[in-house]
């Protein structure tokens, strides 16, 4: 495959099941709204460490944010974004742990398994592949918090994507929209 963003070729997709496997243990870090979402974060960074990817978290009131750049160090390139908080679950009628991944028939069910952990789930288990390939842009790789309540996690992600790399070109929000561009 060859594109702009320079990718000579990409190995065989991970399986369902290893994203399945992924997306269960993003699911299990309670990162509702009033939670800090820091122990998800160092678990991402540890996933990122074992592929040789440095990222950079800041952490401001107990919650954070990552950024980490797969390929070279340029401006330009592609950021996978996506929040890491998700909605309270008190007063809903969850019919299991919301916080343990399940399958019921075709779908997967758990507290931000779709909005937006199963995005997250995605990127990590495309890491090998991504690593992998000879890129000519790099990839971004932009986590937040307070996306469910004041949005504070991405406006104080931007300044740093300035200062301390070159910034991407593009985002791409791991938002669901039912596949409409948005």
């Amino acid at each position: 495959m060859d594109d702009s963003m320079g990718v000579d070729k990409l190995r065989p997709m991970p399986s369902i099941t290893q994203i399945q496997q992924m997306l269960a243990r993003l699911v299990a870090f309670d990162t509702t709204s009033a939670r800090s979402n820091l122990p998800l974060i160092e678990f991402v960074q540890a996933e990122l460490e074992a592929h040789d990817i440095e990222s950079r978290i800041m952490v401001e009131d107990g919650k954070a944010n990552l950024h980490a750049i797969i390929g070279p160090r340029l401006e330009g390139g592609i950021a996978l974004s996506a929040h890491v908080d998700c909605v309270p679950v008190e007063g809903q009628a969850w019919l299991a742990d919301p916080f343990t991944l399940r399958a019921e028939g075709e779908k997967l069910i758990g507290r931000g398994a779709t909005d937006m952990k199963g995005f997250v789930a995605c990127i990590l288990a495309m890491l090998p592949e991504f690593t992998a390939a000879h890129l000519a842009r790099p990839f971004h790789i932009c986590l937040t918090h307070d996306e469910e309540t004041s949005f504070r996690g991405a406006a104080r992600l931007m300044p740093v994507l300035g200062r301390h790399a070159p910034p991407p070109a593009f985002c791409v929000v791991g938002e669901p929209t039912n596949m409409s561009p948005v």
